[in-house]
Protein backbone atom coordinates (compact mmCIF):
# COMPACT_ATOMS: atom_id res chain seq x y z
CA UNK A 1 0.00 0.00 0.00
CA UNK A 2 1.32 3.87 -0.86
CA UNK A 3 1.27 6.30 1.45
CA UNK A 4 -1.71 8.22 -0.71
CA UNK A 5 -3.95 5.11 -1.03
CA UNK A 6 -3.89 5.16 2.89
CA UNK A 7 -4.38 8.83 3.23
CA UNK A 8 -7.27 8.48 0.78
CA UNK A 9 -9.09 5.57 2.76
CA UNK A 10 -8.39 7.93 6.01
CA UNK A 11 -10.38 10.92 3.99
CA UNK A 12 -13.13 9.31 3.34
CA UNK A 13 -13.62 8.38 7.18
CA UNK A 14 -13.38 11.96 8.11
CA UNK A 15 -15.43 13.01 5.72
CA UNK A 16 -18.05 10.67 6.53
CA UNK A 17 -17.06 11.66 10.26
CA UNK A 18 -17.85 15.13 9.47
CA UNK A 19 -21.60 13.71 7.60
CA UNK A 20 -22.56 11.91 10.61
CA UNK A 21 -21.68 15.07 13.34
CA UNK A 22 -23.24 17.48 11.03
CA UNK A 23 -26.08 15.94 9.46
CA UNK A 24 -26.89 13.71 12.34
CA UNK A 25 -27.95 16.39 14.41
CA UNK A 26 -29.95 17.98 11.67
CA UNK A 27 -31.67 14.24 11.16
CA UNK A 28 -32.18 14.43 14.82
CA UNK A 29 -34.04 17.53 14.71
CA UNK A 30 -36.33 16.34 12.04
CA UNK A 31 -37.43 13.55 13.94
CA UNK A 32 -37.82 16.06 16.79
CA UNK A 33 -40.53 18.04 14.69
CA UNK A 34 -42.85 14.98 15.90
CA UNK A 35 -41.50 13.67 18.52
CA UNK A 36 -40.33 16.51 20.58
CA UNK A 37 -42.50 19.73 19.79
CA UNK A 38 -46.47 20.01 20.86
CA UNK A 39 -47.73 22.54 18.40
CA UNK A 40 -47.19 24.13 15.36
CA UNK A 41 -44.97 27.59 17.10
CA UNK A 42 -42.92 24.62 18.44
CA UNK A 43 -42.49 22.85 15.59
CA UNK A 44 -41.50 26.13 13.52
CA UNK A 45 -39.01 26.95 16.21
CA UNK A 46 -37.38 23.15 16.02
CA UNK A 47 -37.29 23.67 12.28
CA UNK A 48 -35.73 27.19 12.25
CA UNK A 49 -32.46 25.59 13.94
CA UNK A 50 -31.33 23.79 11.27
CA UNK A 51 -33.75 25.73 7.77
CA UNK A 52 -30.65 27.27 6.42
CA UNK A 53 -27.47 24.88 7.13
CA UNK A 54 -29.40 21.35 6.62
CA UNK A 55 -28.87 21.19 3.12
CA UNK A 56 -25.08 22.40 3.59
CA UNK A 57 -24.40 19.45 6.02
CA UNK A 58 -25.57 17.08 3.40
CA UNK A 59 -22.94 17.60 0.88
CA UNK A 60 -20.55 16.09 3.07
CA UNK A 61 -22.33 12.70 2.10
CA UNK A 62 -22.10 13.76 -1.74
CA UNK A 63 -18.55 14.67 -1.40
CA UNK A 64 -17.42 11.14 0.34
CA UNK A 65 -19.56 9.57 -2.34
CA UNK A 66 -17.75 11.22 -4.93
CA UNK A 67 -14.29 10.67 -3.09
CA UNK A 68 -14.82 6.89 -2.87
CA UNK A 69 -16.28 6.98 -6.60
CA UNK A 70 -12.44 8.62 -7.61
CA UNK A 71 -10.24 6.85 -5.58
CA UNK A 72 -11.51 3.28 -4.52
CA UNK A 73 -13.73 2.83 -8.09
CA UNK A 74 -14.31 -1.29 -7.57
CA UNK A 75 -15.29 -0.45 -3.49
CA UNK A 76 -17.69 2.31 -5.22
CA UNK A 77 -18.55 -0.37 -7.48
CA UNK A 78 -19.12 -3.10 -4.91
CA UNK A 79 -21.02 -1.02 -2.60
CA UNK A 80 -23.03 0.90 -4.48
CA UNK A 81 -24.59 -1.69 -6.73
CA UNK A 82 -24.60 -3.92 -3.60
CA UNK A 83 -26.73 -1.81 -1.46
CA UNK A 84 -28.60 -0.54 -4.44
CA UNK A 85 -32.00 -0.63 -2.80
CA UNK A 86 -30.98 0.25 0.38
CA UNK A 87 -29.41 3.46 -1.23
CA UNK A 88 -32.01 4.29 -2.97
CA UNK A 89 -34.43 3.89 0.01
CA UNK A 90 -32.20 6.20 1.85
CA UNK A 91 -31.94 8.54 -1.28
CA UNK A 92 -35.90 8.89 -0.88
CA UNK A 93 -36.06 9.54 2.42
CA UNK A 94 -33.30 12.31 1.69
CA UNK A 95 -35.53 13.53 -0.73
CA UNK A 96 -38.50 13.64 1.27
CA UNK A 97 -37.04 15.74 4.01
CA UNK A 98 -35.64 18.21 1.49
CA UNK A 99 -38.49 19.33 -0.30
CA UNK A 100 -40.84 18.59 3.23
CA UNK A 101 -39.04 22.00 4.40
CA UNK A 102 -40.25 23.99 1.24
CA UNK A 103 -43.76 22.93 0.90
CA UNK A 104 -44.63 22.78 4.60
CA UNK A 105 -43.09 26.61 4.24
CA UNK A 106 -45.51 27.22 1.62
CA UNK A 107 -48.38 25.06 2.07
CA UNK A 108 -52.09 25.78 3.42
CA UNK A 109 -52.15 25.09 7.13
CA UNK A 110 -54.33 22.27 6.78
CA UNK A 111 -51.38 20.36 4.50
CA UNK A 112 -48.45 21.51 6.89
CA UNK A 113 -48.69 18.22 8.86
CA UNK A 114 -48.65 16.56 6.16
CA UNK A 115 -45.48 17.53 5.13
CA UNK A 116 -44.04 17.81 9.09
CA UNK A 117 -44.84 13.80 8.66
CA UNK A 118 -42.63 13.24 6.01
CA UNK A 119 -39.92 15.71 7.65
CA UNK A 120 -39.75 13.16 10.93
CA UNK A 121 -40.14 10.22 8.58
CA UNK A 122 -37.20 10.69 6.29
CA UNK A 123 -35.15 11.86 9.33
CA UNK A 124 -36.34 8.31 10.91
CA UNK A 125 -35.03 6.34 8.27
CA UNK A 126 -32.25 7.82 6.77
CA UNK A 127 -30.01 6.65 10.10
CA UNK A 128 -31.44 3.73 10.43
CA UNK A 129 -30.98 2.16 6.85
CA UNK A 130 -27.13 3.51 6.68
CA UNK A 131 -26.78 1.84 10.30
CA UNK A 132 -28.03 -1.14 8.52
CA UNK A 133 -26.08 -0.82 5.94
CA UNK A 134 -22.84 -0.25 7.42
CA UNK A 135 -22.89 -2.83 9.96
CA UNK A 136 -23.91 -5.64 7.77
CA UNK A 137 -20.95 -4.79 5.54
CA UNK A 138 -18.79 -5.19 8.71
CA UNK A 139 -20.18 -8.38 9.49
CA UNK A 140 -19.58 -9.50 5.98
CA UNK A 141 -21.42 -9.94 2.53
CA UNK A 142 -21.73 -12.14 0.42
CA UNK A 143 -18.97 -11.18 -2.34
CA UNK A 144 -17.34 -13.23 -5.01
CA UNK A 145 -13.72 -13.11 -6.85
CA UNK A 146 -15.01 -10.32 -9.59
CA UNK A 147 -16.12 -8.15 -6.62
CA UNK A 148 -20.23 -8.97 -7.11
CA UNK A 149 -22.58 -8.75 -4.56
CA UNK A 150 -24.89 -11.46 -4.20
CA UNK A 151 -27.42 -10.65 -1.00
CA UNK A 152 -30.51 -11.67 0.08
CA UNK A 153 -32.74 -10.25 2.67
CA UNK A 154 -31.41 -11.57 6.03
CA UNK A 155 -27.73 -11.05 4.72
CA UNK A 156 -29.11 -6.67 4.89
CA UNK A 157 -31.28 -7.44 7.80
CA UNK A 158 -30.28 -9.51 10.38
CA UNK A 159 -29.74 -9.06 14.60
CA UNK A 160 -26.68 -7.17 14.13
CA UNK A 161 -27.57 -4.96 11.83
CA UNK A 162 -30.58 -3.57 12.57
CA UNK A 163 -29.58 -3.02 16.04
CA UNK A 164 -27.12 -0.79 14.80
CA UNK A 165 -29.83 0.54 12.95
CA UNK A 166 -31.46 1.40 15.73
CA UNK A 167 -28.55 2.84 17.74
CA UNK A 168 -27.66 5.12 14.99
CA UNK A 169 -30.58 6.56 15.27
CA UNK A 170 -30.90 7.18 18.51
CA UNK A 171 -27.26 8.67 18.28
CA UNK A 172 -28.59 11.02 16.03
CA UNK A 173 -31.33 12.00 17.57
CA UNK A 174 -29.55 12.63 21.01
CA UNK A 175 -27.11 14.48 18.69
CA UNK A 176 -30.53 16.34 17.58
CA UNK A 177 -31.91 17.02 20.86
CA UNK A 178 -28.58 18.50 22.48
CA UNK A 179 -28.36 21.23 19.07
CA UNK A 180 -32.31 21.61 20.29
CA UNK A 181 -31.02 22.65 23.88
CA UNK A 182 -28.06 25.00 22.70
CA UNK A 183 -29.82 26.45 19.88
CA UNK A 184 -33.34 27.27 21.33
CA UNK A 185 -34.77 29.25 24.21
CA UNK A 186 -37.83 28.54 26.52
CA UNK A 187 -39.82 25.57 26.98
CA UNK A 188 -38.39 23.19 24.01
CA UNK A 189 -34.92 23.99 25.07
CA UNK A 190 -35.59 22.40 28.53
CA UNK A 191 -37.92 19.86 27.19
CA UNK A 192 -35.13 18.38 24.68
CA UNK A 193 -32.73 18.51 27.56
CA UNK A 194 -35.33 16.68 29.95
CA UNK A 195 -35.52 14.29 26.98
CA UNK A 196 -31.82 13.45 26.29
CA UNK A 197 -31.21 12.59 30.39
CA UNK A 198 -33.86 9.95 29.85
CA UNK A 199 -32.70 8.76 26.25
CA UNK A 200 -29.02 8.63 27.35
CA UNK A 201 -29.95 5.15 29.82
CA UNK A 202 -31.33 3.80 26.85
CA UNK A 203 -28.42 4.44 24.74
CA UNK A 204 -26.02 2.68 27.34
CA UNK A 205 -28.01 -0.38 27.46
CA UNK A 206 -27.74 -0.31 23.06
CA UNK A 207 -24.09 0.40 23.29
CA UNK A 208 -23.86 -2.73 25.43
CA UNK A 209 -25.55 -4.95 23.07
CA UNK A 210 -23.86 -3.24 20.02
CA UNK A 211 -19.96 -3.99 21.61
CA UNK A 212 -21.35 -7.78 22.57
CA UNK A 213 -22.74 -8.37 18.47
CA UNK A 214 -19.36 -6.83 17.55
CA UNK A 215 -17.20 -8.58 19.52
CA UNK A 216 -19.20 -12.12 18.26
CA UNK A 217 -20.11 -11.29 14.71
CA UNK A 218 -16.81 -9.73 13.49
CA UNK A 219 -13.19 -10.16 13.71
CA UNK A 220 -12.52 -6.26 14.35
CA UNK A 221 -11.02 -7.59 18.38
CA UNK A 222 -8.51 -10.22 16.48
CA UNK A 223 -7.54 -8.33 13.76
CA UNK A 224 -7.45 -4.65 15.50
CA UNK A 225 -7.85 -5.34 19.28
CA UNK A 226 -6.26 -2.16 20.39
CA UNK A 227 -8.05 0.07 17.71
CA UNK A 228 -11.19 -1.80 18.21
CA UNK A 229 -11.30 -1.80 22.13
CA UNK A 230 -10.29 2.44 21.80
CA UNK A 231 -13.12 2.96 20.11
CA UNK A 232 -15.52 1.65 21.80
CA UNK A 233 -14.03 3.07 25.25
CA UNK A 234 -13.88 6.43 23.27
CA UNK A 235 -18.25 5.44 22.66
CA UNK A 236 -19.08 5.49 25.71
CA UNK A 237 -16.67 7.78 27.23
CA UNK A 238 -18.65 10.48 25.13
CA UNK A 239 -21.69 8.97 25.66
CA UNK A 240 -21.01 9.60 29.83
CA UNK A 241 -19.83 13.42 28.80
CA UNK A 242 -22.86 14.23 26.80
CA UNK A 243 -25.27 12.83 29.69
CA UNK A 244 -23.29 14.63 32.28
CA UNK A 245 -23.74 17.72 30.00
CA UNK A 246 -26.88 17.21 29.87
CA UNK A 247 -27.51 17.29 33.78
CA UNK A 248 -25.04 20.13 34.53
CA UNK A 249 -26.72 22.49 31.78
CA UNK A 250 -23.55 22.37 29.68
CA UNK A 251 -25.17 22.58 26.21
CA UNK A 252 -21.59 22.84 24.52
CA UNK A 253 -20.08 19.99 25.89
CA UNK A 254 -23.36 17.94 25.43
CA UNK A 255 -23.30 18.97 21.91
CA UNK A 256 -19.62 18.55 21.39
CA UNK A 257 -19.45 15.43 22.98
CA UNK A 258 -23.03 13.50 21.15
CA UNK A 259 -21.17 14.58 18.10
CA UNK A 260 -17.79 13.08 18.74
CA UNK A 261 -20.02 9.91 19.97
CA UNK A 262 -20.89 9.56 16.11
CA UNK A 263 -17.23 10.25 14.67
CA UNK A 264 -16.02 7.38 17.17
CA UNK A 265 -18.57 4.96 15.99
CA UNK A 266 -17.47 5.78 11.89
CA UNK A 267 -13.29 5.48 13.66
CA UNK A 268 -14.78 2.05 14.90
CA UNK A 269 -15.93 1.35 11.90
CA UNK A 270 -13.03 2.31 9.69
CA UNK A 271 -9.73 1.08 11.79
CA UNK A 272 -11.83 -2.41 11.88
CA UNK A 273 -12.06 -2.59 8.23
CA UNK A 274 -8.22 -1.68 7.62
CA UNK A 275 -6.90 -2.36 5.45
CA UNK A 276 -10.22 -4.35 3.50
CA UNK A 277 -12.61 -2.03 2.03
CA UNK A 278 -15.48 -4.56 1.96
CA UNK A 279 -15.56 -8.19 3.39
CA UNK A 280 -16.63 -11.04 2.10
CA UNK A 281 -18.78 -13.86 3.61
CA UNK A 282 -17.53 -16.24 0.87
CA UNK A 283 -14.12 -16.24 1.36
CA UNK A 284 -11.42 -13.97 3.04
CA UNK A 285 -9.61 -13.89 -0.78
CA UNK A 286 -12.28 -11.87 -1.93
CA UNK A 287 -12.19 -9.55 0.31
CA UNK A 288 -12.03 -6.24 -1.13
CA UNK A 289 -8.54 -4.61 -0.12
CA UNK A 290 -7.46 -0.78 -0.29
CA UNK A 291 -4.00 -1.87 -2.03
CA UNK A 292 -5.80 -3.41 -5.44
CA UNK A 293 -9.04 -1.49 -5.48
CA UNK A 294 -8.06 2.21 -5.42
CA UNK A 295 -7.06 4.40 -8.31
CA UNK A 296 -4.25 5.30 -10.01
CA UNK A 297 -1.42 7.51 -8.23
CA UNK A 298 -1.80 10.19 -10.44
CA UNK A 299 -5.23 10.28 -10.02
CA UNK A 300 -4.88 10.31 -6.37
CA UNK A 301 -2.01 12.68 -6.51
CA UNK A 302 -4.47 15.64 -8.74
CA UNK A 303 -6.90 14.70 -6.31
CA UNK A 304 -5.11 15.46 -3.04
CA UNK A 305 -3.66 18.89 -4.57
CA UNK A 306 -7.15 19.87 -5.32
CA UNK A 307 -7.71 18.26 -1.67
CA UNK A 308 -5.31 21.07 -0.33
CA UNK A 309 -6.79 24.17 -2.08
CA UNK A 310 -10.65 23.51 -2.13
CA UNK A 311 -11.20 21.83 1.82
CA UNK A 312 -9.81 24.22 3.79
CA UNK A 313 -12.01 27.13 1.76
CA UNK A 314 -15.15 24.57 2.36
CA UNK A 315 -14.45 24.84 6.28
CA UNK A 316 -13.44 28.56 6.55
CA UNK A 317 -17.25 28.78 4.99
CA UNK A 318 -18.61 26.37 7.16
CA UNK A 319 -17.10 27.70 10.38
CA UNK A 320 -18.30 31.23 8.98
CA UNK A 321 -21.88 30.43 8.32
CA UNK A 322 -22.24 28.51 11.85
CA UNK A 323 -20.65 31.22 13.87
CA UNK A 324 -23.10 34.18 11.71
CA UNK A 325 -25.89 31.88 12.88
CA UNK A 326 -25.01 31.03 16.23
CA UNK A 327 -27.79 33.43 17.75
CA UNK A 328 -30.55 31.63 19.62
CA UNK A 329 -33.75 30.73 18.36
CA UNK A 330 -37.34 31.90 20.02
CA UNK A 331 -40.79 31.37 19.65
CA UNK A 332 -41.53 32.39 16.56
CA UNK A 333 -44.44 35.72 16.41
CA UNK A 334 -45.05 36.09 13.05
CA UNK A 335 -45.24 33.80 9.62
CA UNK A 336 -44.24 29.61 9.58
CA UNK A 337 -41.34 29.60 7.46
CA UNK A 338 -37.91 28.66 8.46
Amino acid sequence: MSFLQILWFILIGVLFSGFFFLDGFDLGVGMAVKTLAHNRKERSQIISTIGPVWDGNEVWLITAGGAMFASFPYWYASLFSGYYMILLFILVALILRGVSFEFRAKSAEKNKDFWENMMALGSFLAPFLFGVMFISMIKGMPIDAKGNMYAHFFDYFNWFSIVGGVALTLLCYLHGLNYITLKTKGAISERAQTYAQALYWVLYVGEVIFALLLIFQTDFLRVHPFATLLCLVLIVGFSVSAHVGTFKNKQGMAFISSGLTLVSLVALLFSGLFPRLMISSISSKFNLVIQSSSSSNYTLVVMTIATCIFVPIVLAYTIWSYWMLRKRIEMPRVGEGY
